[in-house]
Order: structure tokens, then C-alpha cells, then sequence
């Protein structure tokens, strides 16, 4: 069900019918703020899973949808707070917004798209802040027609600290947001690893899920949980034997053989990991603030001191 992540660099965007009238929007190559996202049609309206992280892209996606139905969207889910989910909120005119509190609070609390010195350039476009405004603190069920959406808060920080789901029993269809990553590197530095592990053995594997359409790269199956257990594991295992020794994260991300992982892109998340490992390690609560400035700079000098590569 799975293909690899493209290699090249990013490719077209693709549309991807993974269900009758349920669609993922697949953004290649994944990495850094190319996100994907999906949406649902229905009689009336359409139901959009998450927007993209600049202008363009957000207006390529539209399009997309236009090129399916001439519905409008009426409803607009966001997984979580990140800018490349929800930047282009602010493009769906007259759709409901709806998140979880905490989505919100996320939102406006990042602002503004930026990219130097942690990120190269980006053409973000004529962005305005547009967070959820229908939130919710368990979750909240959506109608497609008959069809049943079960949208729903983790429970607990991972990705971060306000991660939700997009389930579809009847079909089988979830959408993930950036609980999974399909061929880049899992990006955990804002919420928990340990949260990570116990999300996906707890909430997401037991759904039985066939079709995954995760955050980043290609739509999978249910293979794709263990390949994104394992990568936390040994961000845990890594910092385990780390942490006592004395190493600082970015000197234990620089003598981590990443062995199956090391196929994975954007490699230098594993230093931001290790900062959000360490903390668990020292007993800070999954999701509990970290210097988040200091794990970017790390992120860059194991980039060899370059901005991280971001082809938003």
C-alpha cells in the first residue's frame, strides 16, 4: 500500500483516493513543513483534514478539492498546532475550524510563520493566524453524510501536546497527523517520547486500522506504527546510555549509530529527541516546557551549522 518517499527533493503533489470519497493529499518529499492532508466529500460539503504551511501550497491544495467536487468546505480539522497543518487555515473561507483546546492555545502561541536562522528561506505567502475556533478537550464526532468521523485527542503529549485523530471506522481510514511518519525522521522535541510509545501501543494500534494517511510521506498501512515505535525506542535507548555518561544530546546524537534510521530524512531531528529524552530522564512531565531554542540550535549544528532544509 506504502511507496518510497521521494528521494529528489519535492515532486507534484498527488491526490489519492484511499476510500470511496475519502482522499489524501500526498505533499512529496515530507520533510521539513510539507505536510499532507485529506478530505472527505459529502453531499453537501466537504470535510478537510488539516491545511498546508504556505500560500501556495494551501491554494494548490483547494484547487485539488475543486478538482473533485464543487462543494464548499465546511469543516476544517486540525490535528495539532504545528504551522504546516494549520498556516493555511486562514485560506478556507467560511469553514468551521475546529481542534482541540490546546490546538488553540498552540496555534496562537507560535504566531507567525519564520524560517532564519533555524530554517532556510521560505515563501510563506500573505499568512494570517486563523486557529481552531470550535475546540474540544476529548473529542468531537463528525458527519459525512452517514459516515461516521471519530475525532479524538491521544489522551496524553506525543508529537505534542495537543495531538488528534481522525478515525472512520466504517472504512478503516485514519488520519494521523504527525503521530506517524512515513520515511522521515519522527519529530518528538514538543511533546514525549515515552507519550509517543504509548499513544501509538494504546490508542492508535488497537483501532486496526488499514489505511494510514500520516502527516509526512507516503500513505501506509498499519506497518508503519512498529517502523515509528522502533525509531522511539532507540531515542530512548539512546539517551538511557547517554544521559549517565555525561554526553550533552548533541554529543550522543553525533555518536548514535542510527543504523535502520539513518534512511530516514531530515536525520537531525534525532538531537531535538534527545533534548525532549533527557528531560523525561530528569523526571520532567511528558509535554513539559523545554529550551526549545537551545534543541533548534542543536538541530543545526549537527546540520553541520546550516539552517535545516526546508523546500516549503
Amino acid at each position: 500500500m506504502s511507496d518510497a518517499p521521494d528521494r529528489e527533493g519535492p515532486g507534484s503533489p498527488r491526490l489519492q483516493e484511499v476510500s470511496d470519497g475519502i482522499f489524501a493529499y500526498i505533499q512529496p518529499d515530507g520533510t521539513w513543513w510539507i505536510n499532507n492532508t485529506g478530505f472527505l466529500t459529502g453531499a453537501r460539503g466537504v470535510t478537510s483534514v488539516d491545511s498546508c504551511s504556505t500560500e501556495r501550497r494551501t491554494r494548490a491544495y483547494l484547487a485539488s478539492i475543486r478538482s473533485v467536487t464543487d462543494h464548499p468546505v465546511r469543516t476544517l480539522v486540525n490535528t495539532h498546532h504545528h504551522g504546516d497543518h494549520t498556516f493555511g487555515n486562514y485560506l478556507f473561507s467560511g469553514a468551521t475550524v475546529v481542534g482541540h483546546e490546546g490546538t488553540r492555545e498552540g496555534a496562537l502561541s507560535w504566531g507567525m510563520p519564520f524560517d532564519e536562522p533555524f530554517w532556510t528561506k521560505v515563501d510563506w505567502g500573505d499568512v494570517e493566524i486563523e486557529p481552531p475556533f470550535l475546540t474540544y478537550t476529548d473529542g468531537v464526532t463528525l458527519w459525512v453524510d452517514d459516515l461516521r468521523c471519530e475525532v479524538r485527542h491521544v489522551g496524553t503529549p506525543a508529537h505534542t501536546t495537543n495531538d488528534s485523530i481522525v478515525w472512520i471506522p466504517e472504512r478503516r481510514v485514519l488520519f494521523c497527523g504527525d503521530l506517524l511518519f512515513n520515511g522521515g525522521t519522527p519529530f518528538l522535541m514538543q511533546g514525549s517520547v515515552a507519550g509517543a510509545i504509548k499513544v501509538l501501543e494504546e490508542v492508535v494500534a488497537p483501532l486496526g486500522a488499514e489505511t494510514i494517511v500520516p502527516g509526512h510521506g507516503p500513505v501506509a498501512g498499519p506497518e508503519l506504527i512498529d517502523r515509528v515505535l522502533g525509531y522511539a525506542r532507540f531515542v530512548q535507548a539512546t539517551a538511557a546510555e547517554a544521559r549517565p555518561a555525561g554526553l550533552s544530546p548533541l554529543e550522543a546524537a553525533r555518536e548514535a549509530d542510527l543504523g535502520p534510521y539513518a534512511e530516514l530524512t531530515d536525520p537531525e531531528r534525532l538531537v531535538g529527541n534527545l533534548h525532549r529524552a533527557y528531560a523525561e530522564l530528569d523526571g520532567r512531565a511528558p509535554g513539559a516546557p523545554i529550551d526549545l531554542i537551545a534543541a533548534l540550535n542543536d538541530m543545526v549544528a549537527l546540520n553541520g551549522g546550516r539552517p535545516l532544509t526546508c523546500r516549503a
